[in-house]
């Protein structure tokens, strides 16, 4: 008997093979421990990129529908975080947002003037926002600033924020 992650991951697996054949790209879709990762290998590089969009929005929109639609109605025990992953993206990703947080945590630190990191998405921001809590970062704080589609997530000493 499937566990109730692979039965998710199974469903999500189909749904997103349905999408994707309705966008006029015919992949298949392989389900590992955690995540959905579109088969890049017979993709064409413009393909690709129109399924990663500008700044990874497409994918995002992509794996953001699969959490609303395939959670809908569901309790919240049953329901499954879906990340979706395109040739390494969302890995490379990751890594440049750690660079880009230790960059600006030690720049905080060093200056004692807040920094902005511009050009996250929301969930990105997120991660941000959850990195930084952690107690290793207790003379830290994060927040948003500005309105989309230039919102920003500004990192500050605690008790420092400008208004």
């Amino acid at each position: 008997m499937a566990s109730q992650a692979e039965s998710a991951l199974e469903r999500g697996r189909e749904w997103l093979e349905s999408v994707l054949q309705l966008m006029s790209v015919s992949v298949p879709v392989v389900q590992s421990e955690d995540m959905l990762e579109i088969e890049a290998a017979d993709l064409l590089d413009s393909e690709k990129q129109a399924l990663l969009g500008e700044g990874g929005a497409t994918l995002d929109a992509l794996q953001y529908l699969a959490n609303a639609l395939l959670n809908l109605h569901l309790p919240k025990d049953a329901q499954f975080a879906y990340t979706i992953e395109l040739d390494g993206y969302r890995q490379r990703r990751q890594e440049h947002l750690q660079q880009l947080t230790a960059a600006a945590v030690e720049r905080v630190r060093s200056s004692g003037t807040e920094y902005a990191i511009e050009s996250l998405s929301a969930a990105e921001r997120r991660q941000v926002h959850t990195l930084l809590s952690a107690e290793e970062y207790a003379d830290l704080e994060t927040f948003s600033r500005g309105k989309e589609p230039h919102r920003h997530l500004v990192v500050c000493l605690a008790g420092k924020a400008e208004a």
